[in-house]
């Protein structure tokens, strides 16, 4: 199922952004790919933009094609960024990889924390840390790149009402990847998806991250 909007403003090569590039030879580079990503794929609404960034991110733009949005996810990001709600990642790569310019939430790490739940039920760090944390992820932003026990994690505590704001569910893998983020879309909950088992740490980060970048935008018109 896949609910778009066009609500959020356009992108265009006079206007375009990277809080990412701090020097001018990278934000050329980013424009220009940017450039490329739009002609190719389109520009007319939020979604698209995720594609776009997802797309550069592997250097692939069929990866677009693979990326699923359910329950106008981009808004409900932009929503609770603008609130300050926390951002959860299953693993550091993904904590590392989330711009910290451009919202005011913080992110956090689920390997930090429930290690003794993962001793006791011997279950993996990711989906322990995501138990350990169950009081947080009300109203929270979900961004699973990794790990795909956490995802099936997530989506048994929505089925037993914790509402988190939106689950960017990208985990990659032939070990229930896909399966998990099959079971993401047949919730009744904003997520950003891929079909099948590709996916990864460098696409979930670009979506929350352009999710970022549009929520600039509109702060400083």
């Amino acid at each position: 199922m896949s609910e778009e909007s066009s609500r959020h403003g356009d992108i265009s090569a006079n206007t375009y952004i990277d809080l990412g590039a701090t020097t001018g030879e990278a934000y050329r580079i980013s424009k220009t790919s940017r450039a490329l990503a739009r002609k190719k794929l389109g520009n007319n609404t939020p979604e698209d933009r995720v594609r776009q960034r997802c797309s550069i991110a592997v250097g692939d733009f069929a990866m677009a094609d693979l990326l699923r949005f359910s329950h106008d996810p981009v808004s409900a990001a932009i929503m609770a960024l603008k609130a300050g709600a926390p951002v959860i990642t299953d693993i550091r790569m993904v904590q590392v990889g989330i711009q910290k310019k451009g919202h005011r939430s913080e992110v956090l790490c689920a390997l930090d924390y429930g290690s003794d739940i993962a001793k006791a039920r011997e279950i993996t760090r990711s989906s322990a840390g995501i138990l350990a944390l169950r009081d947080r992820l009300p109203g929270s932003i979900l961004v699973i790149g990794n790990a795909p026990s956490a995802l099936l994690v997530i989506c048994d505590l929505i089925r037993e009402g914790v509402r988190p704001a939106v689950v960017i569910g990208i985990p990659v893998g032939f070990v229930n990847a896909a399966e998990s983020k099959a079971l993401l879309r047949t919730i009744d909950i904003p997520s950003i998806s891929t079909e099948g088992t590709r996916g990864g740490t460098p696409v979930a980060v670009a979506a929350i991250n352009e999710c970022i970048t549009i929520l600039s935008e509109e702060s400083a018109q």
